[in-house]
């Protein structure tokens, strides 16, 4: 744990001397909202609220979470590799960017309510999806970079891989949130939904925890 906790501190310190993610993506975020607010109008349908909301999201988190592996140099990883083991380093990168991803979440939410409006949701299921969601996302996201980063650190490689996996866990959060607009959702629904995107993100760590250490060593 200590060397995870050093791991992440690490992490935010880098971030908060560049400001890499947190100001290109709300840049990014900031004008793709007013530009769909622009052509659309503030009031629209519950649903295209949401395939917006979680589109730009999505992307949002590419761009965010890409950079954990692949922009680290051959020499850096060597380093780390001397200084902790493969589980330290891939759970710190996992926790790291899910609360990257939760903080650029939130603001995003915050920034998409101002220029979007905010539709009647039952926040019991939506702000747990949306919190298993940001989590999960970032969590595939960081297991793909370090695939990505082994093979040159090619950014494409990480949008074609990224994708088809982020497609499931994308079809839940879309169900869930649609799930959510109704006034009165089954607790047995909530239940239901909240467990299929947990158990999702648990088997993403899990797949890093057992995967990443021969991805490390090579």
């Amino acid at each position: 744990m200590k060397e995870i906790n050093e791991l992440v501190r690490k992490d935010f310190l880098l971030e908060l001397r560049q400001k890499y993610a947190i100001n290109g993506i709300l840049l990014y975020v900031v004008s793709t909202i007013f530009v769909v607010q622009l052509c659309l109008g503030r009031v629209i349908d519950e649903n295209t609220w949401i395939a917006l909301f979680w589109i730009i999201l999505l992307f949002a988190a590419f761009n965010a979470v890409s950079k954990s592996f692949v922009q680290e140099s051959a020499a850096r990883r060597l380093y780390y590799y001397m200084l902790a083991p493969a589980v330290s380093v891939v759970l710190s990168k996992m926790i790291y960017n899910s609360m990257l991803m939760l903080i650029l979440g939130l603001l995003s939410l915050l920034v998409f309510i101002v220029f979007m409006g905010f539709p009647e949701f039952n926040l019991a299921l939506f702000l747990p999806s949306f919190t298993l969601g940001c989590i999960g996302i970032s969590g595939a996201l960081t297991m793909v970079s370090a695939i990505a980063s082994r093979s040159g650190n090619n950014a494409a490689l990480m949008a074609i891989l990224g994708f088809p996996v982020v497609v499931p866990l994308l079809l839940l959060l879309v169900n869930a949130s649609r799930l959510s607009l109704k006034a009165m959702v089954p607790v047995t629904d909530i239940v239901k939904s909240i467990s299929g995107l947990f158990l999702i993100d648990v088997v993403v760590v899990v797949l890093a925890v057992i995967l990443f250490p021969y991805l490390w060593r090579d």
